[in-house]
């Protein structure tokens, strides 16, 4: 994993980024450069060409990245491979035709430049499609101890076995004082004498995670943990690990102390005015282009089920205060006729048609830029909550109250990480996400949400 802007970023992810982007920008300039041998009148205009090359390979890369085309495919089966590659192809080719075509080639641009461009992408997107199957990367993965074999560890090796963890290979758990029941899988679990630092040189360890909640007592051993770090080797706490790995701060492991001393949770002025511009400039330009898709919506409402159009809404923002956000209205007038506010479901027949593609497509959600506008929201940030489920929340959940320091967003990382909630334990994974984003966040970290959101619009998925 690499920190880039706060943020962990897959080195295997990044470097099949860099690798597609080399392709495509040598690959264009390569078929230049064989089309025209048997013209030596003609020649490329080289100073134009790279740069040009080089910026289609980076759209295109922008591109392929709002698809997910680099995260692992949790589902390997060939039926899978293919729905995830169907739309993303479609989509991606006229766009790249169109890219090559504005894009300031010089006095050569071959009329085969276009079709040379859309076939390249293709085949990148086909290769990265099979290549991204779900299967355990062994290029640049990492070697991973585990301390503990209780409950705790039992939840690391989960995620250690799962897609997002397919640059880290398992080398073993090794039990503590403090576990009481072995709770990860037996063949895991390494039993070996000596001491740890010699054992983690022994089998070329690159990183340790403490899976021990409970550390007083000398449950572990603290002077070789610090051997272990002297020696190059990344100790990582419960916390840490699931902030690299997941995204998220765990609330199980998170304690007081590690908010108030722990990096990040900035909220400085000159973060809050760049964020601010970045809202203004991102709203304005959706809305513009949203807006014929507005009309038609507002329209259909009005066809379906008649007035009123839009539904205002009183929510929780930033410090606590309520505003009332705007949206288009998917449910029918009477969803709460006994004026109990009740969580929205999977499915719910409160729902009218109209409305279930709204949500499936988040057109929805498109007035809500008119309160980006305002500055009661941003574009990204954890959404804002009725007061009467906030109440509920805060007292429910620790730290509910955390995701209050900033805005609420139009999408957030919670929404593209963890599709869909409809009830408290829902709105705890949820947290989880919104904690990580308050700590980390950042104009860059901004910029990935969106370019996700633009893949679950797009596939509908997250709808509820």
């Amino acid at each position: 994993m690499l920190k880039i802007f706060s943020h962990h970023i897959s080195s295997q992810s990044l470097v099949n980024l860099l690798i597609d982007a080399a392709v495509l920008a040598l690959g264009l300039l390569i078929g230049f450069s064989l089309q025209i041998e048997g013209s030596p009148a003609v020649a490329v205009d080289w100073r134009m060409a790279v740069p040009s090359a080089l910026v289609f390979a980076l759209a295109m890369m922008v591109l392929n990245s709002a698809f997910g085309l680099y995260k692992p495919f949790a589902d390997p089966s060939l039926r899978t491979v293919v729905g995830r590659l169907a739309l993303p192809v479609l989509v991606s080719m006229p766009v790249a035709y169109g890219i090559y075509s504005v894009l300031p080639w010089g006095h050569f641009a071959p009329e085969a430049g276009g079709l040379t461009s859309v076939l390249l992408l293709a085949f990148v997107m086909l290769n990265r499609g099979i290549a991204n199957r779900g299967q355990r990367s062994a290029l640049m993965a990492r070697r991973v101890l585990v301390l503990g074999t209780g409950e705790d560890a039992a939840l690391v090796e989960r995620v250690l076995t799962g897609p997002e963890a397919r640059s880290l290979s398992v080398v073993g758990f090794i039990p503590t004082a403090q576990d009481g029941e072995r709770c990860v899988s037996p063949s895991r679990i390494v039993e070996y004498s000596g001491r740890l630092v010699e054992f983690v040189r022994r089998e070329q360890v690159d990183e340790v995670i403490v899976a021990v909640r409970e550390r007083r007592g000398g449950v572990l051993p603290m002077r070789e943990l610090l051997d272990c770090k002297l020696l190059g080797v990344k100790v990582l706490d419960l916390s840490s690990f699931y902030e690299r790995v997941q995204g998220q701060v765990r609330i199980e492991s998170l304690k007081a102390s590690w908010l108030i001393y722990g990096e990040g949770f900035r909220q400085g002025f000159a973060r809050t005015v760049v964020k601010r511009i970045f809202d203004l400039i991102a709203s304005l330009v959706l809305l513009i282009l949203a807006f014929p898709v507005m009309i038609i919506a507002a329209i259909a409402i009005l066809i379906e089920d008649g007035a009123p159009i839009f539904y205002s809404q009183e929510r929780v923002g930033q410090g606590g205060r309520s505003f009332r956000v705007i949206k288009f209205r998917s449910m029918r007038r009477d969803a709460e006729k006994d004026g109990k506010p009740k969580w929205a479901q999977s499915n719910d027949d409160r729902v009218t048609r109209v409305g279930r593609f709204m949500r499936r497509t988040r057109i929805d959600e498109l007035p809500q830029l008119f309160n980006v506008l305002k500055g009661e929201m941003s574009m990204v940030g954890p959404r804002p909550e009725r007061p009467y489920f906030v109440d509920q929340l805060t007292a429910d959940i620790p730290f509910y109250a955390v995701r209050h320091c900033v805005k609420p967003g139009l999408t957030g990382w919670a929404q593209v990480r963890y599709q869909y909630g409809a009830s408290v334990d829902d709105a705890l994974q949820k947290l989880q996400y919104d904690l990580y984003y308050v700590k980390n966040h950042t104009l860059f970290l901004d910029s990935l949400v969106l370019c996700e959101t633009v893949h679950v619009v797009l596939t509908g998925q997250g709808a509820h």
